[in-house]
């Protein structure tokens, strides 16, 4: 057998996390409410079906953005030949315009710096290979998606040094915390190119305030190191705070505008994780000319710029999209939350993503990571729900899962949450026995420590009776 490239047989892609288990699990027997009433619901999928009736209806009223119809028809062969890996003007412009829109209309966009990708993972690895070299490293908030040790790693060579967040202050990305990762980079003699950050946060759906992003911009300005801002989750913020860009904090501080570089994608926001439509803004010219020549290695194709531009260039359509994917999200989330609130399960606070941020320490049976791990192959095995744990995010505590709610119909999500509350109400009248038993158990202790005391400490008629050293000074 003719032997491969290590590349290409190693473990970079990452494929042994219970991240990518999980959706194995899915595949091998996905849930479907005539055919598989007891298959796995897939919950592990961060996509954004809420609002696709709305799309649909805006497709079939716009048959011209189709080159597969009448209407569309004249543009097939100009659009079927169109191989310019700059982009079509009008879909750089459209994208420009659609993500200013998003970060509401405070940040313009230029399209001359828009970059096309395959999708975010595609954005990621052309950062990653335009900013540093193999061997080099990233900092990286924690938890933070598992994909980015596929997407930043494996072809490029990059290391990523986690910057451990806590749950004691909600996850936040503090100075010292940064401090740390850094230093602790240099102890390993890995030379920091950079910091990513997600925002909004997966897995926290959570968003960073405009304090925290301008430490953090201070932090790389000082340290002369990159920032790549994932803003792939812009337009799913729900409700107040409102989200900020780290477009934005650039034009209130003072910094290296070569150092910052945003990825975006219409995956999450838009819910179009098939049509692979990635970006790279960069406010570094010499990024933008490297990352141009190699998005030919993953261009979005000229059919989907074309739907796209027509699409993004409808602008009351755009702003209807916006505002009803919010209030769809904002639904979902309420009405999960709440449900899992009222079988004992928490969260963390969000307003953003389209997941939660799970709290389930409490049914660890110990507090270590091969505990979580038993108890989601529970749930993957017995509740048949693809959750996945926080150990796959890199989290450093156990206990903590992501759950995905808007990549399924009101009656799967009805089916999910009826198998978590049948689930939860089994392991609280598991508990009670157990309860009752220490209970008794610490009763028939007590009953025997007060036996012995007794015992011990049993005069007879003759024996004086022992005095307080109070009572003896007294005397």
């Amino acid at each position: 057998m003719v032997a491969i490239s290590k590349i290409a047989t190693g473990n970079g892609h990452g494929e042994d996390s219970p991240y990518f288990d999980g959706w194995k699990a899915y595949e091998t027997n996905p849930f479907h409410p005539i055919d598989r009433p007891d298959g796995v619901i897939q919950m592990g999928l961060a996509e954004n079906q809420l609002c696709f009736n709305f799309i649909k209806k805006w497709v079939m009223e716009h048959p011209e953005a189709s080159l597969c119809s009448a209407a569309g028809v004249n543009k097939f062969k100009e659009t079927a030949l169109f191989q310019d890996y700059h982009g079509m003007p009008e879909f750089r412009e459209a994208v420009a315009k659609f993500m200013g829109k998003v970060r509401g209309g405070r940040v313009k966009f230029d399209p001359d710096r828009i970059v096309m990708s395959g999708g975010a993972t595609g954005a990621h690895e052309m950062v990653a290979f335009c900013l540093a070299d193999p061997g080099e490293a990233f900092l990286v908030p924690t938890p933070y998606y598992p994909g980015f040790d596929r997407d930043l790693r494996w072809r490029t060579g990059v290391e990523l040094v986690p910057v451990v967040c806590e749950s004691s202050n909600n996850f936040k990305i503090t100075r010292a915390a940064l401090e740390a990762a850094y230093e602790k980079a240099k102890e390993a003699n890995l030379r920091v190119k950079g910091l990513l950050i997600t925002n909004p946060s997966n897995p926290l759906g959570t968003i960073l305030d405009r304090d925290t992003l301008k430490g953090i911009v201070k932090f790389i300005n000082e340290k002369n190191i990159h920032l790549i801002g994932d803003e792939i989750y812009a337009a799913t913020v729900f409700m107040e705070p409102e989200f900020v860009s780290i477009s934005e904090i650039i034009e209130e501080v003072e910094c290296n505008r070569d150092l910052i570089h945003i990825v975006y994608s219409l995956s999450k926001d838009m819910g179009f994780p098939g049509f692979r439509v990635g970006i790279v803004y960069s406010y570094n010219d010499a990024v933008v000319s490297c990352a141009r020549k190699m998005s030919s290695f993953g261009l979005v194709s000229s059919q989907t710029q074309h739907l796209i531009a027509t699409m993004l260039s409808d602008d009351d359509f755009v702003d209807s999209f916006i505002v009803e994917s919010k209030e769809q999200l904002f639904k979902r989330h309420k009405s999960f939350t709440l449900s899992l609130s009222q079988v004992g399960i928490g969260s963390l606070k969000s307003n953003a993503g389209l997941f939660i941020w799970m709290d389930l320490r409490k049914l660890l049976k110990e507090k270590t990571f091969d505990a979580e791990m038993d108890l989601w192959r529970v749930i993957i095995n017995e509740v048949k729900l693809n959750v996945s744990p926080g150990s796959s995010f890199h989290c450093d505590e156990p206990g903590w899962f992501r759950v995905c709610f808007a990549n399924m119909d009101d009656n799967t999500m009805e089916v999910a949450l009826l198998r978590i509350t049948t689930f939860m109400h089994k392991h609280n009248e598991a508990m009670v026995p157990r309860k009752l038993c220490r209970r008794a158990s610490l009763k028939l202790s007590l009953s025997r420590r007060r036996d012995d005391f007794m015992s011990q400490n049993m005069m007879s008629p003759q024996s004086p009776i022992p005095q307080s050293p109070l009572v003896r000074a007294r005397t």
